[in-house]
């Protein structure tokens, strides 16, 4: 065989030095041809299927152990039950050790060659099983070979489905850097967009085939030299053909070299060169000897279509083509049954361990049960001679601790407002210096502009222009008043930021609200009209004689009523400044005692006006720290978060708001009676 590999070499150079040079205008036949055959990679005489099998524990890692099951199933052309046997074992050895990457590519093997033998149902079935488990690994290989015999499960039955499983597998094997897999499905995409009638797909697939495989994959390059032919005018065909049957000869592969000599055969044949196609008929006949039955297939019928003028030779080579035909078809359901009894040999056996296992184990279950229960028993009655000492101990040990835990709330109740506020305060730092930096930006800014008026001043009276001097003393004078305003805002936002600190930080004692709210009440009217004399507004007050005294910090509730009235007769003050002179300004302050469906007695303190209202995308924000509606600088944005922290933090209580835009502001503060104390 090797002197015939020989002969055949040189016999193909010889006829494709003389032929003519024809190539695509992308790729160069010649330069294909030199660059494989420079490669002097042949296939060498593997191990044996067994020797191969027993390496396959130590082969790690998980690319290199699917490198050697490929190596084990393709390790010579082995149609028999005992070629297929060895599918099972890698499978079978895959789930003992649990590796889903090796039992997810040998199924996907076993259902391309169930498929490729006639049971093209069961195939898919193992496909599909081989596709779930590569999927759920997330191996990139399992998943482009799974694909990738999926694909070619289904073939012509189903071209765009097929076509879209073997683009799936292209993408995954390319991205696993697996080179064989890649290769078969360039080969098979091209196939597959020749049948659905897209032939520029299919050339450009075609080249992509044949680089691929002269850079990454030399085995395949008769294979896609004899694709790329496909595409090729009837006078260029045969030299590819050729090309591809001297590639395979150096390399001694078997399978692509007469793959190439009958395409080369059926050429003449074609060209009614039966004498050039009878040479080459025979030539495939003589290699395919001693192989499968089914490579014989193809030699016969060309010898059968040989001998126009000889009946007996015709006849001959189709009785012989039929007869191997109908022996592959027996060959093949023979071996499908001989499979399948030996997959349920496999799943008997499994079965029968399974179950001998069980009884072991249950075997083994009931003594661990037995011996769990007498030492349960021991330790119960080991532990309740000793239990009644231990639960005094014990009792006495979390009294200690109790009575601790309770002194350290106690403790900590006193100090829990405080903290919390010093808390927030920590929170608004940021917003203070924000805050601050306008009015002390406005100090700077004056302060400048009056040094230089001051320096103009002076040069003004050195030449005598005494009315100059005094219009820039005048000018000189605003920017005071301005420095002065712009250094009591500063002021204003600091000594707010003390009384936020300094909030709940009183004693309280009991106190008369009624006296409180009516005091505030009007201390913010005549405060308002000691800036606006012209302002003018209605007190209207609803004060419950019956109301307890209540254990507050009279202060800290003081600042909480005079930012609500400040707030009150701002907001009737600035409606006033847009309404008729129909508008009446009216502020009202209720208190009466409540109690709510829950049965928590409370006094509620309500403040409403008839002025401009609040927004309802306003009211969540008004009781953040520096949040305001009013213009910069008639404002701090405290008054309101300062209130919140005295009434619900301070003292337990509740602030509630109620507005319409351009009618009324009512809010509603509640103290629960649980911090109430009767007169």
């Amino acid at each position: 065989m090797k002197i015939f590999y020989l002969v055949l070499f040189f016999t193909l150079s010889i006829v494709s030095a003389n032929a003519q040079k024809i190539d695509t205008p992308s790729v160069n036949v010649d330069s294909v041809v030199r660059v494989t055959l420079d490669d002097t990679t042949k296939k060498k005489v593997a191990p044996n299927k067994d020797s191969l099998f027993r390496l396959l524990p130590s082969a790690k890692p998980i690319a290199k152990r699917l490198k050697l099951v490929y190596q084990i199933i393709n390790n010579g052309i082995d149609f028999s039950v005992q070629g297929l046997s060895y599918h099972y074992k890698i499978l079978n050895w895959a789930k003992k050790n649990n590796d889903r990457v090796t039992e997810a590519v040998i199924t996907a093997e076993l259902g391309y060659n169930i498929s490729e033998n006639g049971d093209k149902d069961a195939g898919v079935k193992m496909c599909f099983a081989a596709l779930k488990l590569a999927e759920q690994t997330g191996y990139k290989q399992a998943l482009g070979v799974a694909y990738g015999n999926l694909s070619i499960c289904y073939g012509d039955n189903n071209l765009t489905l097929s076509k879209a499983y073997i683009e799936k597998a292209l993408r995954f094997s390319r991205a696993a850097n697996d080179t064989m897999s890649t290769a078969y499905a360039l080969g098979n995409l091209t196939r597959y967009y020749l049948q659905l009638h897209q032939p520029g797909p299919a050339k450009s697939s075609a080249l992509t085939f044949i680089r691929w495989c002269v850079d990454n994959y030399k085995s395949e390059v008769p294979r896609a030299l004899i694709t790329l032919s496909w595409f090729m005018p009837d006078e260029t065909k045969l030299r590819y053909y050729r090309a591809a049957a001297m590639i395979a000869a150096k390399r001694r592969d078997t399978a692509n070299t007469t793959e190439a000599l009958i395409n080369i055969g059926r050429y003449y044949l074609k060209n009614n060169k039966r004498d050039s196609a009878l040479f080459y008929a025979r030539m495939v006949y003589q290699m395919s000897k001693g192989s499968s039955l089914g490579s014989l297939l193809a030699p016969t019928l060309l010898l059968s279509k040989c001998f126009p003028a000889r009946a007996d030779s015709t006849l001959k080579y189709t009785i012989e083509y039929y007869t191997i035909r109908d022996s592959l078809k027996n060959f093949n359901k023979a071996q499908r049954a001989q499979a399948l009894a030996f997959a349920d040999e496999q799943n008997r056996r499994e079965v029968e361990a399974k179950q001998e296992k069980y009884v072991a184990d249950l075997e083994l279950y009931g003594l661990g049960i037995v011996a769990a229960f007498l030492i349960l028993l021991a330790i119960i009655l080991w532990r309740g001679s000793r239990r009644r000492k231990i639960a005094n101990e014990l009792l006495q040990e979390q009294k200690d601790q109790l009575e601790e835990t309770l002194n350290e709330l106690e403790a900590t109740q006193n100090q829990l407002i405080q903290s919390e506020k010093m808390a927030s305060l920590g929170e608004l730092t940021a917003g203070i210096a924000h805050e601050i930096q306008n009015p002390l930006n406005f100090v700077n800014n004056f302060s400048e502009v009056s040094m230089e008026l001051v320096g103009e001043m002076e040069l003004e009276l050195s030449k005598g222009d005494k009315d100059e001097a005094i219009a820039i003393a005048t000018d000189i004078k605003q920017n005071l008043e301005k420095i002065r305003h712009h250094g009591l805002r500063a002021d204003g936002i600091v000594k707010g930021m003390l009384q936020h600190s300094k909030a709940g930080s009183g004693t309280k004692e009991p106190t008369n609200i009624n006296n409180l709210a009516s005091e505030f009440m009007r201390l913010a009217y005549h405060g308002l009209r000691a800036k606006d004399k012209s302002f003018n507004a209605e007190m209207v007050m609803h004060l419950d004689s019956d109301l307890p005294l209540v254990n507050v910090v009279p202060q800290d509730i003081g600042r909480v009523l005079l930012n609500l009235f400040n707030n009150a007769f701002y907001a009737v003050q600035q409606k006033q400044k847009t309404a008729g002179d129909d508008y009446k300004p009216t502020v009202e302050v209720s208190t009466s005692l409540f109690t709510p469906p829950s049965g928590s007695q409370g006094i509620y303190l309500r403040v409403k006006d008839n002025g401009t209202g609040i927004a309802d995308d306003i009211k969540e924000k008004i009781m953040q720290p520096f949040f305001t509606t009013k213009p910069t600088g008639e404002g701090t944005g405290l008054g309101l978060s300062l209130s919140y922290d005295i009434m619900v933090k301070g003292h337990g209580g509740k602030i509630d708001v109620d507005s319409e835009v351009g009618e009324y502001t009512e809010f509603a503060v509640w103290l629960p009676l649980n911090k109430v104390t009767n007169a």
